[in-house]
Formats: C-alpha cells, structure tokens, sequence
C-alpha cells in the first residue's frame, strides 16, 4: 500500500522541507569587546516609541568606537602571536586551512587605543542617526567624556555627525581620577575594590578547557608551530581587530574556526566581563547607580528651558555593564528563583541559555539609553497629572528595548514615572552606596554623579 506521502505530487513534497534551513552564523556579532558595532535585534522588538508616544528626552551612555587593539590584548595575545609568527620556518602556503598566514602581514597596532578610521566614521555615523531619530528635540548644546584620546576622539566624532552647523555643540572632559568617587564617567577607578584584572582566574580556567582540541587540530596542520592557546586567543582576536581597521580579515574564516569554537571564545569572555563588571562582580551596581540615579534625576525633573533634551556621555567598556546590572538586566538568574548567580555561568562548559552575552552589550560603540517619552490620552492611555498625556521611560541596549525586572506598566511593557522612581529607589536598596561597597579609602568621596548640573567648560569641536 502507497503511503500518503508518495501519492502527492513531487513538487508538493518538496516544499515540506523546512523553509529556513540555510544556516548562518556570523564570527563578528560573537567577539564580545572587540565586536564591531552591531544592533543584534534580539528579541526583534521594534525601537520605534510604542503607538501614541512620542520621545520628550533622552539620555545615552556610549562605550568608545573601535580602537586599533586594547592594550592588554596587544600585550598579552596580538604582540606575541605577531612576533612568533615573523619568527616561525613554517611553511604555510602547504597547509590549506592556513595557507593566508604566508601572504598576511599584520596591522599596525602598536599605537593600540588610538580610534580607528572605521571609529571615527561609525561615531559620526551615530550622531547622524541620533539627528534623524529624535528630530523633534533640540541638539545637545554639550556632549560629556572621559578624557582619554579614544573616548575624546569618539565624542567629537560624534558630535561632527550630530551637529548642522560648526562649533555648535561643545565637548565637557571629564577627569578620569582615582579618587573622585562616583562623580565621573569612570567611576571604577575611584573604586578601590575593583581591579581590572578581575576575572582573568575564571575566565582562564575556561580558555584552557576549550583551546584543547583546537590546539591539537593545529598542531597536527603545522606541528613546527607549538601551538599554544594564547596563540588560539590571539586568532579569535585578530577577527575582529584586523577588521575594524581593515574592513575584512582572514582570521574570520569559518575555515579557520568552526561556529561552536568561535561561541566558545564569546563564553571565555562572557565569564570575563560577568566577574569584572557583571553580577559576579559584587560592586558592579554600586558603580553603575551613580548614573543611573543622575540621569533619572535629569529626566523625571520639572523642565527648564536650559535642559538638554539629549543627554549623551562617551566612557569605556567597563561602566555599561555596571549600568546594566544596576538596572538588574541581562540577569541570567531572572525568573528562576536561582539563588547563586555565578552558578549560571560554570567554568567547564557553554550555558547556551544565559542572558549575560558580552556582545550584545558592549561592542565597540555599545550604548544604553533612556527616553522619556509622552504618551497620548487619545490612544487610551490614563490622565497624567493635571489631566496631561502621561509620562513612561524605557531603556534600549544598541536600539534593543528592553522590559525593566518589576517595572512594565506602561504601552509595550515601559514603565510609568510613579513606578520607575520606586524601581530606582528600590534598586538602591539592591545594589548598595559606592563608598561603603567600594570601600573607599580616601577623603571626600561622593556617592552621587553631578556632572551634569556642575557648571563646566567644554570646548567646540572644529571640522
């Protein structure tokens, strides 16, 4: 007896093959810190304000463009892969995974967090889209950052594509000093509890467990080599570094790493970043409420017509991330009752499943905003106060909106100004002061940011 299946026509059987079987995978949206820009979409919300609302302020808080190479991956991987291969016998012409190692020369890095000319433009480039985004507010007559060249270089950038006219808008530096407390964009250096090296144990611990049958696959291409995994660090580096001053790089090849490899070198930095600057890091909320805290004021305050209506400030990548567990996002323990958090990300193996994706977070250019937005009693939203269109906020991560823990009772799960003051006090409670967490050990320290209302003197950004 015919089945069912043999009596329908062979066109008809063809199409129940699975629609979306193509697979693609791209190694650039998984380099965690060194990933170019990208908005990674996912869950793809829309990042236009819900029906009926209309953005009224907003405040942003931007990581640095692409620079030529972090100095600690220049000194640690990029320098003595780069010196070892200038100094190797092997031919590599003869082994065909790795045959553009004999025509591959390597960039110049040694200037190592000097802005790229791909920073540059994608800086200018966020202006632009910023201009076009909010195009009913008025343009920032300041842009804050740290003092250092690439977050400098960056906010002029930025302010280059933002601005219509020349000297419009100014550049206020901020000092990044080792005792201002919380008032700066670089808080952690006043931290006396952080340490930058943070991290590297537990994220090491992983690198060795994963790099042990790529570095025995390498070794039986070119075993004149002795391959180490520094060396596979290095490589996975090189992707996105050659890139983001080339364009392209070879070290992207799907060739040279498998997707499940290149996933793996995205967890090794994960675990990183969660003990650095994550939920495993202890003072991570501390550090990142004092802008926060500043920012709501700014926003949920009665206006004046010397407000900004765009807040935006340029630091580096470890205050989002601070920021972000502040606001007890991208918490991996969410919703399950988990009571350890570090046990979400284990040290022998991939937790697929984790919110905690670096990538996603921080690539170069990686930015968290707040907007206030209005939203209009015609849509059937409730009366503000005096009977006005009522007031909601929500947070985007690189254009991603995203639903606050205990804070979704506005249109598309915003949060209305009564119930995000309460959510911001009460993550105070969570997250604790800077001073006593940090234990700071200097004088004067401040819990609070005031950057934003001190009276300060930036300068105006030529052509």
């Amino acid at each position: 007896m015919l089945s069912y299946l043999a009596l329908l026509p062979a066109a008809f059987a063809w199409q129940q093959r699975p629609l979306y079987s193509d697979y693609e995978f791209n190694p650039l949206e998984h380099l965690a810190g060194i990933a170019p820009y990208f908005e990674p979409n996912d869950p793809p919300r829309d990042p236009l304000p819900p029906q009926g609302c209309s953005v009224t302020q907003a405040a942003y808080l931007v990581r640095h463009a692409a620079i030529n190479a972090n100095s600690f991956d220049y000194e640690s991987y990029l320098e003595p892969f780069i010196d070892k291969l200038s100094n190797t016998t092997v031919d590599w012409s003869k082994i065909p995974e790795l045959s553009f190692l004999d025509s591959w020369s390597a960039p110049d890095i040694e200037e190592q967090s000097k802005l790229t000319r791909t920073g540059r433009l994608e800086a200018s480039q966020l202006g632009v889209q910023m201009s076009y985004r909010y195009q009913n507010l008025k343009l920032p007559k300041n842009v804050w950052t740290s003092t250092a060249e690439r977050t400098l270089v960056s906010a002029k950038s930025f302010v280059r594509g933002i601005e219509q006219e020349e000297d419009e808008i100014k550049v206020v530096e901020i000092y990044e000093g080792e005792e201002s407390g919380a008032d700066s964009l670089t808080p952690y250096k006043a931290c006396p509890a952080y340490s930058g090296s943070t991290g590297s144990k537990q994220s090491g611990e992983y690198v060795k467990t994963y790099t042990k049958p790529i570095i025995a696959r390498l070794q039986h291409q070119a075993p004149g080599f002795n391959w180490t995994s520094s060396d596979v660090t290095a490589m996975f580096e090189m992707c996105g570094y050659d890139t983001v001053i080339r364009g392209s790089s070879p070290f992207c090849s799907e060739n040279l790493f498998r997707p499940d490899e290149w996933l793996q070198f995205e967890y090794s930095q994960d675990l990183q970043y969660h003990f650095n600057s994550g939920y495993g890091a202890e003072y991570s909320g501390a550090i990142g409420y004092p802008w926060l805290n500043s920012t709501m004021n700014l926003l949920t305050k009665e206006r004046t017509d010397d407000d900004e209506d765009i807040y935006v400030s340029f630091t580096h990548r470890e205050l989002p991330p601070m920021v972000l567990v502040a606001l007890g996002l991208y918490n991996n323990s969410a919703l399950t009752g988990a009571n350890n958090i570090n046990d979400t990300m284990p040290l022998n193996r991939v937790n697929y499943q984790r919110a905690w994706h670096s990538s996603r977070i921080l690539p170069f250019l990686g930015n968290i905003a707040i907007e206030r937005m209005d939203c209009a009693k015609s849509f059937g939203y409730p009366d503000g106060s005096n009977g006005t269109d009522t007031e909601y906020y929500r947070v985007l991560v690189n254009r991603v909106p995203l639903t606050l823990p205990d804070c979704y009772d506005g249109p598309q799960e915003s949060c209305s100004r009564e119930m995000m003051q309460g959510f911001i006090r009460e993550r105070a409670g969570v997250v604790g002061e800077f001073s006593e967490v940090c234990n700071v050990d200097y004088n004067n320290s401040t819990d609070v940011l005031n950057i934003y209302t001190t009276n300060t003197t930036g300068k105006a950004v030529g052509r």
